[in-house]
Formats: C-alpha cells, structure tokens, sequence
C-alpha cells in the first residue's frame, strides 16, 4: 500500500499531514479542488500526523532562509525522521514537498521518495487556507501575527545582503541622470522657441543650452540692456566679445514686442531649467563618488557613465561579473541581437560599450575587435572590483593601458606586452599600495595612541596640581592645630605648676604651725 504525506512550512513551525485514500484522491483531483472550498470536507482528505513549532523567531528565520535555498535544516530532518512511519518492502511512502529543490535534499539525506506534482501542489494549497483549523490552538490571528514578523525579517534580511557595496544606488542615480538629459533637452528647445519671438538673434551668439537659459533669465527685456550691462553679462558668459555682441544684437534685433506677463513667464521657467542643469551636476558627481567606491576599476576603464549603463543594465555588480565577455559585449543590443538572429544576418558587434571613446577611436574595419577586447577586459575589471576585499584602481588603470596598447597595434603594427607580464606588474603595485596603506593607518594609530597618552599625562599633571595645592591647606590645619594643642598643653601645665606652689605653700605653713605648737608646748 502506497501512503502519501504532505509537507507544509508554516512561519510558526513544520507539520506533516496524512493524504487518506492517496490513490483515489489522485484519481478525483477535480472534487478535491472542489473540497478546498469547506473546511469538513478537505478534513475528510487530510489528517495532521505531526506539527514541531519554531522555539524562536530566529529560528524560524534561519529555517526559512535554508529551505529559500534548497538546504534541509537540521530541525526538518529530525521532525521528518521522527513523525513518518519507517517504511518496509510491502507498504511504499512518498512525501509531498512544495520544492523540488528542497525534495531532492531530503531524498539525498533521508532516503524518502518526494514528489511535487499531481494532487500535492492542491493539498498544499488547501492546507495552507485551512490551517489555523487544521491545526489545535491556532487561530487565524495568530497565523497571521507569526507570517507577518517572520515575512518582515525575511524581507530585511534579503535586502540587506547586498554584496559588495551599495550598487543599487548606481543605478537609481543613472536611470535619473538619463531622464534628466532628456528633460533638459526638451526644457531648453522649448525655452528657445519661446524667448526666440522676443531676442531671436540670442540662439546664434550663445547656442549652449545652460548658457542661453541663464542669460534670457539675466536679459528677461532685450530694451533694458545698454553698454552698463556687458560687464554683468560677461561674468555670466566669461566672454567679452560675446558680452559686446548681446548688446549690439540687442539694438538692432527683429522680435517683437513681450508683455511683463509673458516676460515673468519665461524668466519662471529659465529659472527652472538653470536649477535642473545645475542638479545634473551635482548628480553626476555624486555617481563619480560612487562608482569610486563600488566599481574603481570599471570607471578608470571605460568612465563613469558607461561603466554605471553596465551595472544597470545587467542588474547588479555581480551580476555583471558573473556574465562573460560575449555578453558583455552585446549588452544593450538585445534588440538587434534577436533580429539578426531572426533574419540569419550579422549579428551587433556592440552595444552600451560603443558609447566609449575607444570604439569612437578605433578605425572602422577594428571597431569590432576593439570592442570584442574591450568588452573581455570589462568583464575582468567587474570581476576584480566584485569579489577584491580592499577597492582600487590599479588594476583599471592597467587595463586601459592594455586597450590603448590594442589600438596602437591596430593602427602601426607595434606588439602590446603579454597580458600575464601586465598582471604580474599590477599585482605588485596593488599589494605595494596596501602595505602603504597598511603603514599609513598604524601610523594614524600611533598618532592617536600618542595623542591619547599626553591627554592622560596632562590630564594626571593637571589632577597632581590640585592634590598639591590641596596638601598645603591641610598641613596648615594640621599646625594650627598642633599650636592649638601645644598651648593648652602649656596652660594645663601652667596650671598644674600654680597648683603644686599653692599645695607647697599650704603645706610649709602647716609644717610651721606644727613646730609652733610643740613649742608652746
């Protein structure tokens, strides 16, 4: 006889439950999606032969991340062992696993036969609806509580493995930086055709787009300019002569008349666009700081916006470094890619990589080797930049000396050093780097061991003076005291000296009255 026994991983602990009349319920799969339905019913099927809660939630946390990855925890394995009957030559056992990944390790570790297809993925579904009734002591609520502290530490935990630094804000900010180039463009065409009804002659003296919106916002009216105003207009542009011919266009211009309404309109939005232009800026140093930090050796090859196009487009840092040099070559070009595939033509000999100035060098019968070499010491600067432990340049730099060697051989024939004499040599100005590094960081140690030192030694100095000019006032005390001793000391002895002569005395006048009355006698 064949049993069943389904598995289901609930965030409060594991439970096994018994499938009744297996081979039935496999031959009646549509009334058991039917049952799923009423909680009677589905219990006719099912019986809970076992439950083992979690004793912790990080337990329960580190169960959930082994199960995610196909690991058979230790608690599950000792549950399984103990809760399934043990199996013999006559009656057959097979566990119904909603992983398969997770079947496959519990059939390596326990010698159990799993399975997760046919009636398993609805009985599972089912037990998971009605498991607070399954289930003695549970409620909906408190189901709930459970799956929700757990799926928040869950959560957390995934998003803060993020190997490696923080990619992710590489691509947030060239995606904006793309979208911000766009915008911009569109602002100023559109600021152009505005003010042009005005000043037309202004498109041709300044045809920069930051430029022409910071002077329409400074000009606002072409009437109000005069000789006084090219020093002012000067500053702005950093051009005299460009300053003098604003000025003459100015008076013999052909647009026509604004109102104020009009003018305060543009002035408005060339504002706009100046502060967007600006704020491209600093986001694009704000990328250069990252990619220094996450992707040193990938922005000194190919720059910071290409390198950051890359790590976008493949997803993550280590995404890209786990892609070979072929697909790091057509990266970008899916498009063509799949088309040339379709129509058996040539297929794209690059993608986000022609955006270098290396292929923009290259002649066009080398733009295909060079961006085929390129993109083989792309994958290689991804790689070191992903799995190195200390981040530098020195291996980027190296690489693109490679690239422009490649281009020279290209273009006159000169034979480019061997890949492995270039290795070597950067391995050595790498480890020479971090023992400098190394010898800098013990020194500011040093620095601040030393530092900390003459604190404490000014600070003991400082605690010895005040117990010095404390010790005086004591001693002082204690003279005035040992002269506040001696002289009651010498006026008891005074007084002890007056008692005695007053006793002498008493006693020589009776000595005297005695021998006057044996006299008399």
């Amino acid at each position: 006889m064949a049993s069943l026994y389904v598995l289901y991983e609930h965030a409060s602990g594991y439970a096994l439950f018994k499938v009744k009349e297996f081979e039935e319920v496999e031959m009646l799969l549509p009334q058991v999606e039917q049952s799923l339905s009423e909680v009677s019913k589905f219990k006719s099927i099912v019986n809970l032969a076992g439950f083992s809660p979690f004793k912790t939630a990080i337990s329960a946390l580190e169960n959930v991340n082994a199960i995610s990855e196909g690991i058979l925890p230790e608690e599950l394995s000792a549950f399984i062992d103990s809760t399934l009957p043990k199996v013999s030559k006559k009656s057959k056992l097979t566990l119904g696993v909603a992983d398969s990944k997770l079947g496959a390790a519990i059939a390596e570790t326990l010698n159990i036969q799993c399975s997760h297809i046919g009636p398993v993925p609805e009985i599972i579904r089912g037990v998971r609806m009605h498991f607070p009734n399954l289930v003695k002591g549970f409620t909906m609520k408190s189901a709930g509580i459970a799956q929700l502290g757990l799926g928040h530490s869950y959560s957390r935990a995934k998003v803060k493995f993020n190997v490696h630094r923080s990619d992710n804000m590489i691509i947030q900010s060239i995606a904006l930086l793309d979208q911000l180039d766009k915008d911009i463009n569109t602002f100023s065409m559109r600021i152009r055709e505005w003010y042009s009804y005005h000043f037309p002659e202004l498109v041709k003296i300044v045809p920069d787009n930051y430029m022409y919106a910071k002077v329409a916002h400074h000009i606002k009216d072409r009437k109000s300019l005069s000789d006084d105003s090219i020093p002012e207009l000067e500053e702005i542009l950093m051009d005299s002569s460009k300053a003098a011919a604003i000025v003459n266009a100015s008076k013999m211009s052909m647009g026509m008349d604004i109102s104020e309404i009009d003018l305060m309109n543009i002035e408005m939005f060339a504002k706009r666009v100046v502060k967007l232009s600006e704020y491209r800026k600093q986001l694009s140093e704000y990328l250069h700081s990252k990619m220094n930090s996450v992707a040193p050796n990938l922005q000194s090859l190919i720059g910071d916006q290409v390198g950051a196009r890359l790590i976008s487009k493949a997803g993550s840092l280590t995404n890209l470094a786990k892609y070979p040099a072929s697909t790091v070559q057509i990266l970008g070009a899916e498009k063509a890619l799949f088309r040339a595939l379709k129509t058996r033509s040539n297929t794209p000999k690059y993608g986000l990589l022609f955006h270098s100035s290396f292929i923009a060098r290259a002649g066009a019968k080398n733009k295909g080797r060079i961006s085929r070499f390129l993109a083989n010491k792309c994958s290689v600067a991804s790689r070191i930049d992903c799995f190195a432990e200390t981040p530098s340049n020195v291996f980027g730099d190296f690489l693109k000396k490679q690239v422009e060697d490649r281009l020279k051989f290209y273009e006159s024939g000169e034979a480019p050093r061997k890949n492995i004499d270039v290795m070597k040599e950067a391995i050595e100005v790498a480890n020479s780097q971090q023992q400098e590094q190394g010898e800098k960081k013990k020194k500011k140690k040093n620095k601040k061991r030393k530092a900390e030192d003459d604190q404490e030694d000014a600070n003991g100095a400082e605690m010895d003076e005040s117990v010095e000019n404390s010790k005086p006032k004591k001693k002082k005390d204690k003279k005035s005291k040992q002269n506040g001793d001696a002289d009651e000391t010498l006026e008891t002895s005074q007084m002890d000296v007056s008692n005695s002569n007053e006793n002498g005395n008493a006693e020589g006048k009776k000595k005297k009255k005695t021998k006057n009355q044996t006299s008399d006698e």
